[in-house]
């Protein structure tokens, strides 16, 4: 019975509730609030559909869900002196393309589009980094073949309770449809710290270190992402399929120690079971969105896998130069 009680759907839905009405009620007191105060105007910053830089082997990074390309922005100086990173956003999610007319919105559709956008920058296979959703869709990219290696930082796709994670999905749409209604005043939202603060709190670990610009652009990008409510409706009708025990390249799977959205226990362990081989990193000090709360600690996770899987790629070649009946190369 006390597992059961622990796996009802019903009190995860109920405090999901609370915690949305505590939200809405502070927004409302926020606006009543912000009526009566100015401040300066934040950064006006577009949506673009991806970002490319740096000099390399490629390395894509994929965000999570109602996200875009710019929750990478802390790490990308640190990652582009030794890649050429492509971040592109989602597809379906603002400043990306909607998928095509008659495609249900699903993991597979969005790894299609995302394979789609790697083939338009020439991108056959590179090192790809994923974030929750952003990480459940490089595991299947490399399932593809696309993958030279993965890092993961808390990556969607395996549950031990569907009903648990249904709840979950059920308030992260809940919780998304309400910030995108105030998408008209996610300045003045995003100016406050104690709202930073708030509506940050289940994604990362340091709130305060979150540029509020890049929080006033995500807000508004909820408006513009029309995948996300479909999506976040069907994604647990089906989990992560295992992939096989020898994957052709390294995976590194990195969990935050303390993270309020998808629990390592919860979801981490299931998803190693599915994903064999691959190597666990917990991190201490971050959150499920880890970027912004240790950039450096962040990069150096990828860098340790990039390197390595590259050092080994030129070794493989340099020995299959050197096979009998083959010439070095530069030889005539």
């Amino acid at each position: 019975m006390k597992g059961r009680r622990s796996d009802s759907p019903l009190i995860w839905l109920l405090t999901r509730a609370a915690l949305l009405a505590g939200v809405g009620a502070a927004a409302v007191a926020l606006m009543r609030r912000l009526q009566r105060r100015r401040s300066p105007a934040l950064e006006a910053i577009a949506a673009t559909p991806s970002y490319a830089g740096g000099a390399g082997t490629p390395l894509v990074l994929l965000h999570g869900v109602g996200g875009t390309w710019r929750v990478w922005r802390p790490v990308l100086p640190l990652l582009e002196r030794w890649h050429a990173v492509f971040a592109p956003t989602l597809p379906g999610h603002c400043g990306a393309e909607r998928l095509a007319p008659g495609v249900a919105p699903s993991i597979h559709a969005l790894a299609d589009g995302v394979a789609e956008q790697l083939d338009r920058a020439g991108i056959d296979r590179a090192h790809i980094v994923g974030n929750s959703l952003g990480g459940w869709i490089a595991l299947e990219l490399a399932r593809r073949g696309r993958a030279r290696s993965v890092v993961l930082f808390g990556p969607a796709g395996a549950w031990r309770s569907a009903a648990r994670m249904t709840a979950v999905a059920i308030g992260m749409r809940l919780s998304f449809v309400l910030l995108a209604k105030q998408a008209s005043r996610a300045e003045a939202i995003a100016r406050r710290r104690w709202a930073r603060r708030l509506l940050l709190a289940t994604q990362v670990e340091h709130p305060d270190r979150f540029d509020p610009a890049e929080f006033a652009a995500s807000i508004r990008a909820m408006r513009d992402s029309p995948v996300v409510v479909p999506l976040l409706r069907v994604i647990t009708k089906r989990a992560l399929e295992h992939l096989p025990a020898d994957p052709d390249c390294p995976i590194r799977v990195v969990w935050a120690e303390r993270d309020r959205i998808i629990p390592f226990e919860r979801n981490g362990l299931p998803l190693l079971e599915r994903v064999p081989g691959a190597e666990l990193v917990r991190l201490a000090g971050v959150g499920h969105v880890p970027m912004s709360d240790d950039p450096e600690q962040v990069a150096r996770l990828i860098l340790e896998v990039t390197r390595t899987a590259d050092r080994a790629h030129e070794k493989d070649r340099g020995a299959s130069s050197m096979t009998p009946g083959a010439q070095p190369r530069g030889a005539s």
